[in-house]
């Protein structure tokens, strides 16, 4: 094993690791909010917390997960000997892995939207600025916010070549599809309530306040 893989295994555990810390359902339980994992949906994120009818929980939550995905990244860009965009392109992918299975809780974690969407923004800023675009204007028209991170996440790879400069089969874009495709894997039974018309909206002043 080469120098540089070893550095790259070590990147993706580190990515990985900083991926897992699972904001939502700390942040909710340090609240007396109790476990995010048993109200709504289960899911640790941002959208679940939201339903606790906490907005700045909420918030936080999602802004903690954004981060986590931008630390990773910028980890890989400055404390990395060798840096790269195959560099970044691991951390990307790993800390998006570690939201979405942490250790932690069984491999049982979020679906990858705030941290994926925390990755971009530091790979390409237009980009990022792109997809949060896309997210909240699709998810203030339809009031579904699985519909939004959807449609930002089926641009994200394409936009990464359109407005990054890279070519389609550098390491970043390939690492921005694979994202997106996990993304969109675990959206599945969004998906599915989507074509059904199923999928619950987004209604923050409906929301109980306990």
């Amino acid at each position: 094993m080469s120098g540089f893989q070893a550095q790259l295994i070590l990147l993706f555990l580190v990515s990985y690791v900083i991926g897992s810390i699972p904001f939502g359902l700390l942040l909710t339980a340090l609240s007396g909010g109790g476990d995010i994992r048993k109200i709504g949906s289960g899911n640790i994120g941002a959208t679940n917390v939201l339903r606790t009818g906490r907005r700045g929980l909420a918030a936080a939550t999602l802004l903690l997960d954004a981060l986590k995905g931008a630390a990773a990244v910028l980890i890989a860009r400055f404390f990395f000997p060798g840096a790269s965009d195959m560099t970044m392109a691991v951390a990307t992918v790993a800390v998006v892995i570690g939201h979405c299975f942490p250790i932690w809780l069984g491999f049982k974690g979020g679906k990858g939207v705030a941290t994926g969407l925390g990755t971009i923004w530091v790979l390409s800023w237009p980009v990022g600025l792109a997809c949060c675009v896309v997210w909240l204007l699709v998810a203030r028209l339809s009031r579904i916010s699985s519909a939004g991170a959807l449609a930002a996440f089926l641009l994200a790879p394409v936009l990464m070549v359109l407005l990054s400069g890279r070519a389609l089969h550098s390491p970043i874009p390939v690492a921005t599809l694979l994202v997106s495709v996990l993304i969109w894997a675990r959206h599945w039974s969004n998906i599915a309530r989507l074509l059904t018309g199923q999928e619950p909206r987004v209604n923050v002043d409906q929301a109980p306040r306990s």
